[in-house]
């Protein structure tokens, strides 16, 4: 009687072991290799990591290691590291890099995972359709984490000399610029133009907005709608609504135009908010790119990856997911002052009291990206402003111009 009381205790024992171990998750260790732009971001990348291994309760540690971003050659970087049989588990990453890593099939489908994760629709769906842009396939290989969307600064006090309001629409906006091109000392002359034009590289960006405005793609640039919108950019610069020197006009002249009082408007995101804020205080605010038929703003992002290579990719997905949607979402975007992705955090104070956060988080829903092909990068540093230059100048017509842009992009 007593052995088979022992034994039965030893049974009982036994199976409480082995629920208590089935219950419990295997000690895994995640490598995440990430960039940081300074010191206080790379600090508090350290601090994330550090929370969620203290708080994931599932034995995951990540230990994230940085690497320089060196001008994009971080993705070289990465790209040559798993290639060769090493690199980390997860990565941050940027949508431009999709294709070429996709392609080699070193990213993680995140189709499965994301069907049963339960904070899926705190992102927006239009972000994941950007991701499955991004990879040319119908499927999502990369984990949405904060994002840059532009929006168009304007002055108050400007606005109120001129006798406007924000605009609405397109048309609205097209009309302001016209409004807020002044003579505000009376000599004959313009000293306010109403738009700040970024012909210069880096100009595709805010332009695109004028072509989906009409109703106009990316897809086929020569159609009737998005030759509108190139004619509309011609004729601000034609009309004389935006300054002289905008075919050469990069970011650093359309800011330095916005602060010296010499244009009403210009489009860029919240990065520039704070040197606005120290020149003009409350006179500074933005409004998101109004619609016309179709509506469209550029979106600059820093998201995550799991790579293929990674032998616990349940515990990686544990990992982008708490970036995407928990608590490293929340601490990462206060510290960096991007843009958050999951609906419960942009909800939070710290970005709803910020009047540019709110106008960044209202263009997220029809934020983009320009399509990522073999050509883009000509297209962007070469075609495209060259283009530009000649239609502002009167050299080609707005159709010839939409024309050699959708060659140059997509080869016919």
């Amino acid at each position: 009687m007593k052995r088979k009381l022992a034994f039965s205790i030893m049974a009982v024992v036994f199976l409480a072991v082995s629920i208590a171990g089935y219950a419990q998750t295997k000690p895994v260790t995640i490598v995440h290799w990430y960039w940081a732009d300074n010191p206080k971001y790379s600090a508090e990348m350290q601090k994330i990591a550090a929370d969620f291994n203290a708080t994931n309760g599932k034995g995951i540690t990540v230990v994230a290691q940085e690497y320089p971003w060196d001008g994009g050659a971080y993705s070289e970087t990465l790209f040559r590291a798993v290639m060769g049989g090493g690199g980390p588990d997860t990565s941050s990453f940027k949508l431009t890099s999709t294709p070429l890593f996709t392609a080699n099939g070193l990213l993680v489908n995140l189709d499965p995972y994301l069907a049963k994760w339960k904070d899926k629709d705190k992102i927006d769906p239009s972000l994941y359709e950007t991701m499955r842009k991004s990879s040319g396939t119908k499927s999502v290989y990369v984990m949405p984490w904060n994002t840059q969307i532009l929006y168009v600064y304007y002055r108050h006090s400007l606005f109120t000399k001129a006798g406007i309001g924000v605009p609405k629409t397109y048309a609205e906006f097209l009309e302001a610029c016209k409004k807020l091109t002044m003579d505000t000392n009376g000599d004959g002359k313009i000293d306010v133009y109403g738009f700040g034009m970024r012909g210069a590289k880096g100009g595709q960006e805010p332009w695109g907005s004028f072509i989906w405005a009409r109703g106009g793609n990316f897809d086929d640039m020569t159609t009737p709608q998005a030759i509108q919108g190139m004619q509309d950019f011609i004729d601000l610069y034609k009309n004389g609504y935006a300054p002289p020197t905008a075919p050469m006009d990069g970011f650093n002249e359309i800011i330095a135009n916005f602060k010296s009082g010499k244009t009403a408007m210009t489009i860029h995101h919240i990065g520039s908010s704070i040197g606005m804020v120290e020149t003009f205080g409350d006179d500074v605010d933005a409004f998101a790119f109004p619609p016309g038929v179709g509506c469209w703003t550029s979106m600059g992002d820093t998201e995550n990856v799991i790579l293929n290579s990674s032998k616990n990719k349940d515990a990686a997905f544990e990992w982008v997911s708490y970036l995407a949607t928990g608590k490293g979402q929340e601490m990462w975007c206060t510290a960096t002052g991007n843009v958050p992705v999951s609906k419960d955090v942009q909800q939070l104070p710290f970005f709803q009291n910020n009047r540019f956060m709110k106008v960044s988080i209202e263009g997220a829903p029809y934020a983009g990206i320009l399509p990522i092909l073999d050509t883009t990068t000509e297209w962007i540093n070469t075609i495209w402003p060259n283009t530009v230059a000649a239609a502002l100048s009167g050299k080609i017509s707005a159709a010839e111009a939409m024309k050699t842009l959708q060659k140059g992009l997509w080869g016919k």
